[in-house]
């Protein structure tokens, strides 16, 4: 076994051991020292968050424990009263792991797990390791992988100290050789070169599909979304389709595709994505760029809001803000349509305000009005698939045509390149066609069958 995968080995049996007893911690500061923001979550709803990032990893979660800080110490990011609080409190109950909800720098998570004598932490390395044990398709796998590399090889020096021996050198010049640090950076850099090499042929692969789907007639329909606001039963629920969806945060990494048919048969090619959450490592969002693009290719997003969590509005700005990372116009009303989730967990007075909040949210900036939906009981669910069809169908020219019965070659076509709305034989054996293209193919369609224009 090579040093780098007893390294891995090692690091995942600490994490997913069957009785690893951990500590969740949200040192969040307090409202004198944190920068005012419209979207900003309570200390309380941090902390949820990060007790089902926990709970995503299968460790035995003992307690959490929330820490009020007026600033950040560099040295340990905690005050030294509170590392010692935590220490007694590690000790006595026998903790194997410590939780930070925030992101720690290199120096900071040596100095805490020093002090408080356990394994530690950061958000970063919470939600690489949940990424690691969803990703099911090579892409996944690789990109997770990729990220995780980055963020270890920056922290050899404190994770491992049996990294900081000298091994020989081969004799050549005398004196000490390669440090085991550096071997094991090296080794690390090595690997991240080989995987980068193999996602730049999934890369290639992916566009080649992608062009591929292009050629098809159908529009291509993203599902966006926080975590857990339940894009994947929605997925479900709209293609008939068994994508795992359950409650918990990152049910699904890898991309999804299925044609689905709306309300007056014509057909899209809908996408489900990974989640978004707050806070997502830079590294993750650069590593699932890839797989995102399914996102900057489609011709609409759906933006699936949990509009029964109490931080609907604190989400919706987290996914917006990634969304115009990736380089999509997250106020393109005309493109992005909002589907508020989770309706059935509402009760009579909060969808009423929420029928109304959606009303105003029309009115505003010419967008698309929000539809209310519940994935789980299909409610909504008529007037989305509606919706998607008009908003598609706004851009999409539809034309009359009249086909000789022996004109096959026409025919086929017309299906190949067109959606096909409708399709009557007249008595004189004549093909009667209502076809949709878009804007790119309307003027093949006029050029071919002498049309004028559209319908």
């Amino acid at each position: 076994m090579s040093r780098e995968t007893r390294l891995e080995a090692e690091r995942q049996d600490i994490i997913r051991a069957p009785r690893t007893r951990a500590l969740v911690v949200g040192p969040y500061l307090n409202e004198k020292a944190r920068k005012p923001a419209a979207s900003e979550r309570s200390p309380a709803a941090k902390m949820e968050e990060a007790i089902g990032l926990a709970q995503a990893i299968d460790v035995d979660l003992v307690d959490h424990v929330m820490a009020t800080l007026s600033a950040l110490r560099p040295a340990t990011y905690l005050g030294k009263g509170k590392v010692e609080e935590l220490a007694t409190r590690v000790e006595a109950e026998d903790i194997d792991l410590v939780v930070m909800d925030c992101a720690l720098s290199p120096i900071q998570q040596r100095n805490l797990e020093k002090a408080l004598k356990a394994k530690v932490i950061d958000r970063t390395g919470l939600i690489l390791e949940i990424f690691g044990q969803r990703a099911r398709t090579r892409e996944g796998a690789l990109q997770v992988e990729h990220a995780h590399l980055a963020y270890q090889k920056s922290r050899l020096v404190r994770s491992w100290t049996h990294l900081e021996r000298q091994r020989g050198g081969f004799g050549f010049l005398g004196g000490p050789g390669e440090t085991q640090i550096e071997t094991d950076r090296r080794l690390i850099q090595e690997r991240m070169s080989r995987i980068e090499q193999d996602l730049e042929k999934v890369k290639r692969t992916r566009g080649l599909h992608r062009k591929s789907r292009r050629d098809v007639p159908y529009p291509v329909v993203a599902l966006v979304g926080y975590t857990n606001a339940g894009k994947s039963t929605l997925f479900n629920h709209l293609t008939r389709a068994d994508v795992l969806a359950q409650d918990m945060l990152f049910a699904t990494l890898d991309p999804t595709l299925r044609v689905v048919s709306l309300t007056h048969g014509a057909k899209i090619i809908l996408s489900d994505t990974v989640g978004f959450i707050s806070d997502l490592p830079v590294a993750l969002v650069s590593a699932f760029r890839a797989t995102l693009e399914e996102v900057l290719e489609a011709d609409l997003i759906l933006h699936v809001r949990d509009v029964s969590h109490e931080d609907a509005e604190a989400q919706r700005a987290d996914v917006q803000e990634i969304l115009s990372d990736l380089g999509v116009d997250p106020g393109d009303g005309r493109r992005i349509v909002e589907v508020w989730n989770k309706a059935d967990l509402l009760n009579e007075a909060q969808l009423e305000a929420a029928r109304g909040a959606a009303a105003r949210a029309s009115k505003q900036g010419g967008a698309t009005k929000p539809i209310i939906v519940s994935a789980l009981t299909g409610e909504g669910l008529a007037e989305l698939r509606e919706k998607i069809e008009e908003r598609l169908s706004a851009d999409r020219l539809t034309f009359e045509l009249t086909l000789a019965p022996e004109d096959g070659a026409s025919l086929h076509w017309l299906y190949e390149n067109a959606e096909v709305l409708r399709r009557s034989v007249g008595s004189d054996g004549a093909v009667h066609m209502q076809v949709r293209v878009g804007p790119e193919r309307a003027e093949s369609v006029r050029r071919k069958f002498g049309a004028e224009g559209p319908a």
